[in-house]
């Protein structure tokens, strides 16, 4: 079994676009996605038909939570969140079609599967918090409770925008890295095909090219501010690309 791992694609269609036309050419059977559908991307709705239309199997990520409570936090996030995010959230709750909003709600925030007598678990931040970021920083005690904790052979993650495989009792943890923003300063693609069969397991990671200019011409056409475009230019996430624009 052949399995594209897919998350935090921020509403970027071209980016998505790419990634699938390069699974399809290493014979894919699924597509699992790990959550973070919105945010930041000019293409919200878009990204929901191309996925329905591979058959993905979804999550929602905490990006998504917050775009779904947006009415009833927003006083709360204008005063504490960074105008950027409050913006983003702001945004993508107006333009989401009703239809993907309910599918979004439909979603559970982990899934375990069972493929090739391997149990696997997916999930957006950690098994035990949707926000929780895990990385290869992540200290060696901390994935070992996970792993304990899960009882799964395979933990597959996103939130991080970064991808990593470690191996921790027996457990591999995959994140594929994102789809549609990047935070490591490699703004291609990310994502990563998992390997299942009988006698072997294997993970291969990926960065792939794609239109980034129409990602950005569509930001900017949509009057989303332009650290967007430049967030999805550079590879960046707010926090990061402020600094690197305050030292220029």
């Amino acid at each position: 079994m052949i399995v594209a791992l897919l998350g935090d694609i921020h509403a970027n269609l071209p980016a998505l676009e790419a990634v699938i036309a390069h699974a399809q050419a290493h014979h894919v059977q699924q597509y699992w996605n790990t959550g973070d559908f919105l945010g930041y991307g000019a293409f919200p709705n878009e990204i929901f038909d191309c996925l329905h239309h591979i058959g993905a199997v979804s999550i929602v990520g905490n990006y998504d939570l917050k775009v779904l409570n947006f009415p009833t936090k927003q006083r709360k996030w204008k005063k504490n969140k960074r105008p950027g995010k409050y913006l983003a959230f702001k945004w993508a709750h107006e333009q989401l079609l009703e239809e993907n909003a309910q599918y979004l709600r439909s979603l559970p925030e982990k899934l375990e599967m069972e493929i090739e007598n391997r149990r696997i678990l997916m999930v957006h931040g950690s098994p035990e918090s949707i926000d929780e970021m895990l990385c290869d920083k992540t200290p060696v005690k901390r994935l070992e409770n996970l792993a304990k904790g899960s009882q799964v052979d395979v933990i597959v993650c996103g939130h991080t925008h970064q991808a990593f495989l470690r191996q921790v009792q027996d457990v591999w943890f995959v994140n594929p890295g994102s789809v549609g923003r990047p935070g490591d300063g490699d703004p291609r693609a990310a994502y990563a095909l998992l390997d299942i069969r009988d006698d072997s397991f294997g993970v291969q990671q990926f960065r792939i090219d794609y239109d980034i200019a129409r990602a950005v011409d569509a930001i900017r056409k949509a009057g989303l501010p332009e650290a967007f475009a430049q967030m999805i230019q550079r590879g960046y996430d707010l926090e990061t690309l402020d600094k690197i624009l305050a030292s220029e």
